[in-house]
């Protein structure tokens, strides 16, 4: 199993996926391709997640759904303010590349573990910490609003945190990498 130690996530037009591209501990990279449908199934975890976290840490202030929404975007906002540009995780071109058929997440208090499996038994996990996968999904969403897919999977906190400067001088059209 490869751990990724970095990524970089781009929408390629042509195949209508999100392509992650990882640097491996050993130097190397590997590539994750990412359909819509197994990325809705996902995204949908790590929201819940996120909400849980926050009813964790302040459960008398989270009683009703415009709370939540308010922390959660103010949490989102923050992460997303302190994304810092970092060159994108080249691809090598003899890295191996396979579609992602599922996902198994691990939950902590601290960190979510994604284990990406292919088909043909290829294995890549990623280690997000709070923070990290809030900056992750800011990113995955640019992309998704890049790619025109139907928005209606994001919760209106992570709607609304898009503002002014969350995209860090990135665009989300095709073939651009959001890291």
């Amino acid at each position: 199993m490869s751990d990724l130690q970095r990524i970089t996530s781009q929408y390629i037009e042509d195949e209508d996926r999100i392509r992650l591209t990882g640097a491996v501990a050993a130097g190397t990279t590997e590539v994750l391709w990412l359909t819509q449908r197994l990325l809705i199934r996902v995204i949908n975890h790590l929201l819940q997640w996120l909400e849980q976290q926050s009813t964790v840490a302040a459960p008398d202030a989270l009683k009703d759904g415009q709370a939540t929404d308010l922390v959660q975007g103010f949490a989102q906002q923050a992460a997303s303010a302190e994304m810092q540009l970092q060159p994108p995780v080249q691809s090598q071109g003899d890295e191996q590349a396979w579609i992602v058929s599922s996902v198994d997440i691990s939950r902590t208090a601290q960190a979510v573990k994604l284990n990406f499996k292919g088909r043909n038994g290829e294995l890549a996990a990623l280690t997000l910490e709070t923070q990290q996968l809030r900056q992750w999904l800011a990113i995955i969403h640019q992309l998704w609003q890049g790619a025109q897919w139907p928005p209606a999977i994001w919760p209106q906190w992570m709607q609304e945190s898009d503002g002014p400067g969350t995209d860090k001088g990135a665009e989300t059209g095709s073939d651009t990498a959001v890291h």
